[in-house]
């Protein structure tokens, strides 16, 4: 079985991981603890999420609303860990065992 990651990232937001992956090599260059990178990107992540739902959603009613930030949660945190998964497949393919 293979993995397509568009049946769980929506493909308007599968240019969050590429930009994610950009932001977490601009933290990692930064005096910022690595421990926190993941943190921040989660954080960016379901922000700019949260951007495209509601710039491109109607809210009507409360569930709307509810459902909106669902999706912006839940697609933030599957972008972040997409690009921090990327990242660390780019580690490993580095090492020399």
């Amino acid at each position: 079985m293979i993995l397509n990651i568009q049946d769980y990232i929506k493909p308007e937001l599968l240019v969050l991981i590429p930009v994610l992956y950009i932001t977490g090599l601009a933290v990692k260059a930064s005096k910022i603890k690595d421990s926190l990178i993941p943190s921040i990107l989660g954080a960016v992540s379901i922000t700019l999420a949260a951007l495209w739902v509601f710039a491109t959603t109607p809210m009507r009613l409360p569930q709307d609303l509810a459902m909106g930030i669902f999706i912006s949660i839940t697609q933030g945190i599957l972008a972040a860990g997409a690009s921090v998964f990327f990242n660390q497949l780019k580690k490993q393919a580095q090492k020399n065992d």
